[in-house]
């Protein structure tokens, strides 16, 4: 540790970095018609992540899309030449997508207790959350993202400024995302809208009772698959395969002639499908593999979370007293003294507010774990990137610590739970936010950004999206149910087990250890428990659709003759990709509006096909192909 200190000082002494544009320069950065578009686009993908979390308990990063788009709208349309304004763009967006996380992996547990949720406590839960993850990340800008610029990559940070310094491909890469929104918007509109065609694939195995495998024919999951990679891909399928293949089964066949049902089902086993099976015992296994699959992805983290906690200290305790009155324009934060004052302020809120009924001991627990967590997750986001922070770890660690002050000091049942979930959600929301913030301020150092500015985008960027998914999530709710097929929120689904486990709830801990014994024999097979874990979680239905996608990625990298051409074509690609998945959530949205609304949507498929959505599936997955491998040079 000593040796990597060291490492750090001496770096912190070489020549000092210079950024894009100088600090000596300044641009139009936070501009009213740069926060206008950042406040649609944090709108937009907060809601696509929304809808892409509660189907598959997956995000993906906002970031390089809505520098793409920001760059056509502001330069294409406004004829705006200034990079910084599209950096405020990009990091108002991300801000949306980190409440969209934040959100969906805890709070669709409240629904699933079928609590009277009110928008007013969803937007109180991710308001505090969202302004302690940009307050508590503003004392480590310096350290983590200056003096440790050499040191910690922040991949999708250094990916984007890039993509911002090339800007003169802007336009071109905008009408990819385009055409991926508009083909994705499409396809759900006449999937779940008109019910044109059915949007799910299912077939039995001849011989095989009970075995099933399916396909949720959507552009969304097409487009996940690929930005994520073969590998990721297919550790889900394979946890996919072995619930529904192997688990269901297996349970079909001990219980044939089971003639009472066993806990926690409600009919015998002889009696119940594949679906009977999956909904009755293999979500309990399910959880019990993610909840240690999480934990043990923090555990793998522990060295990397006692050395940036370390370091962290260090170099805050090195950093005292020095202040930055007359810092140059790209070192200047927002002023310690109101950053003191807003994280003591929204602690005692969230202790007195009788909104969440968290009490003092869920503020002191906010406090500690949301200090100590943010910074852990702002230092470990800069080595392995926000799709590989332990978030979902240090979610479930903080939900069990607090269950178990809550029963110690006698908080318990249904009142308890919701105050300890509560807890998480606010403490996974900061986590969120403090690691796309850290990401953002990494690109905008290396572009030239001021990071008051952008800490001040945050945060606007946290109400705008904090301002509409609360409506979202209940529309999601009315029109789809949480905890069903369509939407099983497999995230805030564990969540609600946990809380129930620890604070008396009656649950069939058989099956929960039977998930935990998987995981931990997964990671003896080097496979990643947690991706696994998810797959047996989900129905096989969404996990065969992102492994096709993956399919996808790894042609287009196997067939690329070097790393320029791979790059590229994987590039083009994942922004075709994020516009699936935006136009597919954003239509997944209206037509929640629509059922809520009242208006009439058929409930059945005008075709019963199941040829028709498989071969509409593979067409999109060879346009997808298509776009990624086509390039301008054809040379190449």
């Amino acid at each position: 540790m000593n040796r990597w200190w060291k490492l750090v000082s001496d770096n912190s002494k070489q020549n000092k970095f210079v950024p894009y544009v100088p600090a000596s320069k300044s641009l139009p950065e936070l501009t009213i018609t740069a926060i206008i578009l950042g406040i649609i686009l944090a709108v937009v993908f907060g809601a696509a992540n929304a809808y892409l979390g509660l189907r598959i308990g997956l995000t993906v990063s906002a970031s390089i899309p809505a520098a793409v788009i920001s760059m056509a709208i502001l330069r294409g349309l406004f004829r705006r030449n200034s990079i910084l304004e599209n950096n405020i763009v990009q990091t108002m967006t991300t801000a949306g997508e980190a409440i969209g996380a934040g959100a969906v992996f805890t709070l669709p547990a409240l629904f699933l207790w079928h609590i009277d949720v009110s928008q007013g406590l969803i937007l109180f839960i991710v308001l505090t959350g969202g302004f302690l993850g940009v307050f508590m990340m503003v004392p480590l800008r310096d350290l983590l993202i200056v003096k440790e610029h050499e040191i910690l990559p922040y991949p999708e940070g250094t990916a984007c400024a890039e993509v911002l310094k090339s800007g003169e491909e802007g336009g071109a890469n905008a009408k990819l995302i385009g055409i991926g929104l508009l083909v994705g918007a499409i396809v759900k509109a006449l999937g779940d809208g008109f019910k044109l065609f059915k949007t799910e694939v299912e077939t039995g195995i001849t011989g095989f009772k009970n075995a099933v495998i399916g396909l949720d024919a959507l552009p969304s999951l097409l487009g996940v698959g690929y930005i994520i990679g073969p590998r990721v891909a297919g550790e889900m399928l394979g946890g996919g395969l072995l619930a529904w293949v192997v688990l269901i089964p297996a349970i079909s066949f001990f219980g044939a002639d089971a003639t009472t049902a066993i806990f926690p089902a409600s009919d015998p086993i002889s009696k119940l499908d594949a679906w009977g099976i999956w909904d009755g015992y293999i979500r309990y296994i399910g959880a019990g593999a993610v909840a240690v699959g999480g934990l043990i992805t923090l555990v793998k983290t522990l060295p990397t979370l006692f050395g940036s906690a370390l370091a962290t200290f260090r170099g805050v305790q090195a950093n005292r007293g020095t202040a930055l009155t007359n810092a140059p324009r790209t070192e200047k934060d927002i002023p310690k003294l109101y950053v003191i004052i807003g994280i003591l302020a929204i602690i005692l809120i969230i202790a007195f507010a009788p909104v969440t009924q968290v009490g003092i001991i869920g503020a002191i627990s906010i406090a500690i774990f949301g200090f100590l967590f943010v910074s852990v997750a702002s230092r470990i986001v800069g080595i392995v990137g926000s799709s590989s922070s332990p978030v979902s770890g240090m979610t479930i660690a903080t939900l069990l610590i607090v269950t178990l002050l809550y029963k110690a000091t006698g908080f318990t049942g249904k009142e308890g739970m919701v105050a300890a979930l509560i807890v998480a959600a606010i403490i996974c929301t900061a986590l969120a936010v403090a690691g796309d913030v850290s990401q953002d301020l990494k690109t905008g150092h290396i572009v030239g950004g001021t990071p008051w500015k952008q800490q001040v985008a945050m945060m606007i960027g946290v109400v705008a999206s904090a301002a509409v998914i609360g409506s979202i999530l209940i529309l999601m709710d009315n029109a789809y149910h949480m905890g069903s097929a369509d939407l099983p929120a497999p995230k805030a689904a564990l969540m609600k087990i946990l809380a129930e486990g620890v604070l008396g709830g009656d649950l069939p801990w058989n099956l929960i250890f039977i998930g935990a014994a998987i995981a931990i024999t997964l990671e003896f097979f080097g496979l990643n428990s947690l991706v696994v874990a998810v797959g047996i979680y989900l129905p096989v239905h969404v996990s065969t659709p992102i492994m096709i996608g993956g399919f996808v990625r790894y042609f287009i990298d196997r067939f690329s003759k070097n790393d320029e051409v791979r790059k590229e074509r994987g590039d083009r690609g994942t922004l075709f990709a994020s516009g699936l998945i935006a136009g597919e959530s954003l239509v997944g949205v209206i037509i929640a509006i629509l059922i809520y609304a009242g208006v009439p949507v058929p409930d059945v498929a005008k075709s019963p096909s199941d040829l028709l959505p498989f071969i509409l599936f593979l067409i999109l997955a060879a346009a997808l192909w298509y776009v990624s491998y086509k390039r301008k040079n054809s040379n190449v």
